[in-house]
């Protein structure tokens, strides 16, 4: 089974960050960035899948030069090699724009199965995966918590060989405690849910092994990605830091009355029920 697991870089969430003269981002240049959290289950899920059934695990992320510390991480932890899309025109990508240089990256390797995050920690979008998987015409499928590979054989017949399929049987996790489970056939892609695993470290040997394992550079170039094809369709128009204000409300009346005010509150104004 080849799988292929797409990583993105995010700002720690400890980071002091600022917003820049715009107000439409971050300033980064001082900012420590870390693997996104999602994206650190849908690696250990791939490196599982690899470990039982066999094959290779590629993992391939978009971003500047530091973006292959993402890659490097991944490697160390069990990956075999790594594709780093990094170009001047990948900045400032959104979710189209990147989905559609990963299925560029991704289309010759033909891989059996791609693994996103859910989403990013940073703009949490939930969209490139998804948008991934119509680039490439794959069935996709969402906030996965469980993933069981199946496989069927074939029988010979006159007209073919025979022959091992192998189908996905995964579990999705659904709004008020609910799950759905689907079997979906392969190629396939899945964007993983935080809480599938538990993340393994990358060891000491595995560190070592990992530099002398294959890493790409691709470029918009040599993806045959012009300018034009990854201006984005959607705009950030302002970033700001929500004002606190404190405030207390007190409410008089029968127990019956306050309860009653009181659900009504937190369901319409503080939407938490």
């Amino acid at each position: 089974m080849k799988i292929a697991v797409c990583l993105k870089q995010v700002q720690a969430r400890d980071a002091v960050l600022k917003i820049n003269s715009a107000g439409t981002w971050i300033v980064s240049a001082d900012v420590s960035f870390v693997l996104n959290e999602p994206d650190i289950y849908a690696l250990e899920e791939g490196l599982r899948l690899k470990e039982k059934h066999g094959g290779e695990l590629l993992v391939a992320s978009l971003g500047p030069a530091r973006a292959q510390q993402a890659l490097k991480e991944a490697l160390a932890k069990g990956a075999d090699r790594a594709l780093h899309l990094d170009d001047p025109a990948f900045e400032g990508l959104d979710a189209y724009g990147a989905a559609q240089a990963l299925a560029k990256a991704l289309a010759p390797e033909k891989p059996d199965l791609i693994l996103t995050g859910l989403q990013s920690d940073d703009l949490g979008l939930a969209q490139t995966g998804v948008i991934l998987a119509e680039f490439l015409g794959l069935p996709h499928s969402t906030i996965i918590m469980e993933i069981e590979v199946q496989e069927q054989s074939l029988p010979s017949t006159s007209l073919r060989e025979a022959e091992q399929r192998r189908s996905l049987k995964v579990k999705r996790e659904l709004e008020g405690g609910w799950f759905q489970w689907l079997e979906i056939p392969l190629p396939a892609l899945l964007t993983i849910q935080s809480g599938i695993n538990k993340p393994r470290y990358a060891t000491l040997s595995g560190i070592m092994k990992a530099k002398t394992k294959p890493l790409k550079k691709l470029t918009a170039a040599a993806l045959g990605l012009m300018p034009a094809d990854l201006a984005p369709r959607q705009k950030i128009l302002k970033v700001y830091v929500p004002v606190k204000k404190a405030r207390a409300e007190f409410f008089e009346g029968s127990p019956k009355e306050i309860a009653r005010r009181l659900v009504d509150k937190l369901r319409n104004e503080a939407r938490v029920v």
